[in-house]
């Protein structure tokens, strides 16, 4: 058996896979801020209990967890230290000498403040070159002078970024040996490890950031691995990175930065797997759970990936799953603005208090309660009915704060909540997929999270998109994407040169070298070699532009023939892209990359045989349900366990299930495929 665990900002989810029979298992509990870990060991309490196993029969733990994201937004990570070379101590303020894209034509817009302060930023004389070559030797004694001078304004963690740093990293891992012996109880964290590649502003602020989250991380993996050592004996604990793939808890001690917004990586991966056996390439994945909107868009089976993004506002050179998170959840709250009109978020009202119908002194109106007032929630069956809801609280909050000042009745202002916060989500889908130059109509909406299957027939609807795949626990696939993710280890080495006078021999011992170092690691993470896979890559550009793709390489000794096709596939790429390329340009090289993959057991949902299409054996009560444009209807309302494949529904309906609930407007049809995926056609 194997468990994953996904903490959000509303609930935590966990699901079980049981490897034996195939069998699923899955519940959620409150997400327990500030100690986090409660909720996390409530779940695995909660789940063995509903599974009727033991702790003993649980192979691992994935877990995806929210302290690093929490703590970079909520500024509430280690105070930092950072040094780096003379002169260069002001590049986390100039950055690219750009205002945030949002905002480029306004002058009294401010860049996000860099997560170490100005005065804690100190130069080190020293220089490397280039080329690697050492320019000006370490000043030992400065090192010295300024950690002890970190020491005395109490910093918890340091950050060492030198110029051209993961060229030679030699005088960045000599200040590693000072800080240990002037300052070690002292965290530290070296640039030539945590982002070994060029780009200065982006190299030195992801080294800052990791520095920022690793005493937080490192306190709550120990708090953790203690509270479950104690209950449980040993556990084999993973923990989720934001390039889709797992790591140790030792790893995730030293490299905090990869756990940021790694949550939505495993929705990603859930949605690629469901698209895959739905038969359906091209997938935006949308996650609503109670906080935030996670987007998700997966191209030829394979979700997108990016090496680097940014995270509120912050610049970070990783790995990552290209996922976009907007705040709006089914705890989002609506709000009135100065003008009059309405909004919905990015603020939650979170677990507690929650929305107004949690009934835990929650008063303002959120997404969740104008679901409830226009009866798409069942107050009697929200969690299985093991939280009631309070449906004349969230009619108070909606009259209070959104009817009567806007002039309205309850039920049109809650309509409006849902058509504003659907607007939201379809302008994040858009800024995820149509601005980068895809078609949403050409692609499928696999929708999940707690909330996301209410929105989702609606929102296709705006959108132009004709279908909409609800998973089997929709309300839970981020926890099943973590057990279908695999270990996962990333290499760089930075390669400024042209394709042309590029060297076969030396880019092949380059990928070799950082392809054993990555073999290594998986066995020691007890991987056999055979359950090892191994990626090539390279970031390409035409000479002169400040960006570059990443193109497959194959894994081989390579030839002069093999860099020829490299340049193909680029200029391939760069067409798809881009809508042109310039063949007769020259193209260089900047990174070369390597990922290595330990393959974890696969996780199979069960293939049913199709039966009768008639469903109303599935239908469980009817109840009055709002529907824009019609008022009130008498809507008939299935039970998900009772549908079985081959069935089919007809507009409007609503489909409940223990965590999480379905909406089938008026005008859309939907049918039971053989893996138990809603299909909906909208339209």
């Amino acid at each position: 058996m194997r468990i994953g665990i996904d903490v959000g900002g509303t609930f935590t989810d966990v699901v079980m896979v049981d490897d034996t029979t195939g069998r699923f298992y899955f519940t959620k509990t409150s997400t327990t801020r500030p100690d986090l870990w409660k909720g996390t060991l409530n779940g695995i309490e909660k789940i063995l209990g509903i599974a009727g196993a033991t702790i003993q029969d649980v192979d691992y733990v994935v877990h995806g967890t929210t302290i690093g994201t929490n703590a970079l937004i909520e500024r509430k990570g280690a105070r930092t230290g950072l040094l780096t070379t003379a002169g260069f101590v002001d590049v986390l303020e100039i950055g690219r000498v750009q205002r945030p894209g949002a905002a480029l034509y306004n002058i009294f817009i401010d860049n996000p403040m860099p997560v170490v302060a100005r005065y804690l930023r100190r130069g080190i004389p020293e220089r490397v070159g280039s080329r690697g070559q050492i320019i000006t030797p370490l000043d030992e004694e400065a090192v010295r002078r300024e950690v002890r001078y970190l020491k005395s304004q109490e910093v918890e963690s340091i950050a060492v970024c030198y110029l051209f740093g993961f060229m030679n990293p030699v005088h960045e891992r000599r200040t590693a040996e000072i800080i240990r012996e002037e300052f070690p109880e002292c965290f530290f964290s070296l640039a030539s490890e945590i982002s070994p590649e060029f780009r200065e502003y982006e190299r030195t602020n992801t080294t800052a950031v990791n520095a920022y989250l690793q005493p937080v991380m490192k306190r709550y993996l120990e708090r953790l691995e203690s509270e479950l050592k104690a209950k449980y004996g040993t556990i084999d604990l993973r923990i989720m990175q934001a390039s889709g793939g797992t790591m140790t808890v030792e790893a995730a001690k030293t490299l905090a930065v990869n756990t940021v917004n790694s949550g939505p990586a495993g929705g990603a991966l859930a949605a690629a797997y469901i698209g895959q056996i739905a038969r359906s390439k091209k997938i935006i994945g949308v996650d609503m759970g109670g906080t935030s909107y996670d987007i998700g868009l997966i191209d030829e089976g394979v979700p997108r990936t990016t090496n680097e993004n940014k995270f509120e506002g912050l610049p970070l050179k990783i790995p990552m799953l290209d996922v976009d998170s907007i705040g709006a959840g089914g705890g989002s709250i609506a709000w009135i603005d100065a003008g009059g009109s309405l909004n919905v978020g990015p603020q939650s009202a979170s677990s507690f208090p929650g929305p107004a119908c949690y009934g835990r002194g929650g008063e303002k109106p959120t997404v969740t309660d104008a679901n409830l007032v226009l009866g798409r929630l069942n107050p009697d069956y929200f969690l299985g009915g093991e939280m009631s809801l309070d449906a004349e609280k969230a009619r108070t909050a909606i009259r209070v704060h959104i009817a009567e000042p806007m002039g309205m009745s309850v039920e049109e202002a809650a309509a409006g909540v849902i058509r504003v916060v659907n607007a939201k989500m379809a302008k994040g889908i858009a800024t995820n997929s149509v601005e980068k130059g895809f078609d949403v109509r050409e692609f499928a909406l696999v929708s999940f999270g707690g909330a996301g299957s209410v929105h989702a027939a609606d929102l296709s609807a705006d959108m132009g998109i004709k279908t909409v795949v609800v998973p089997p626990l929709a309300g839970n696939l981020s926890a099943f994407g973590l057990l279908v993710a695999d270990a996962r280890h990333d290499f760089v080495a930075t390669r400024v040169v042209p394709v042309t006078q590029a060297d076969p021999a030396d880019l092949t011992a380059a990928y070799r070298e950082m392809e054993n170092t990555g073999i290594e690691r998986l066995k020691e993470e007890r991987f056999r070699i055979e359950d090892i896979g191994l990626i090539w890559s390279a970031d390409l550009r035409y000479e002169g532009q400040g960006y570059e793709l990443n193109v497959p390489v194959d894994r081989r000794t390579l030839t002069q023939e093999d860099l020829g096709v490299l340049l193909e596939r680029f200029h391939a790429l760069h067409m798809k892209r881009y809508a042109y390329a310039s063949k007769d340009e020259p193209v260089q090289f900047v990174n070369l990359r390597v990922a290595a993959i330990g393959q974890t057991p696969q996780v199979c949902l069960q293939r049913e045989e199709m039966g009768p299409a008639d469903a109303a054996s599935a239908v469980k009560n009817h109840r009055p349900i709002y529907w824009e444009g019609q008022g009130y209807v008498q809507t008939p309302v299935y039970e998900r366990d009772l549908l079985a494949p081959g069935m089919v529904l007809e507009g409007p309906a609503v489909v409940e299930e223990k965590i999480s609930a379905l909406t089938v407007p008026p005008g859309t049809s939907a049918h039971i495929d053989e893996y138990r995926n809603i299909i909906l056609t909208v339209g």
